[in-house]
């Protein structure tokens, strides 16, 4: 889990009990896009692994993994 998964829960856990202040509001926003950007590109390299395996280009595969493990440990 990254640093900004914690900051959006711990933000989304406030909102429940108060409304967030503006500087909480925009951490949020931009915890938000942040997520949005960092899941959009996980799947494209999920995406173009399936497609390097069912093309058997073994190769490309293990280079999108490395990519995908690179992403993931952020």
């Amino acid at each position: 889990m990254l640093p900004v998964h914690e900051r959006l829960a711990e933000l989304w856990v406030l909102r429940q009990s108060r409304q967030l202040t503006a500087a909480e509001q925009t951490d949020y926003e931009h915890c938000l896009a942040f997520n949005a950007s960092y899941c959009r590109e996980l799947a494209h390299l999920k995406n173009m692994s399936l497609l390097a395996s069912m093309t058997s280009d073994t190769q490309w595969q293990h280079e999108l993994c490395g990519k995908i493990e690179k992403l993931s440990r952020r």
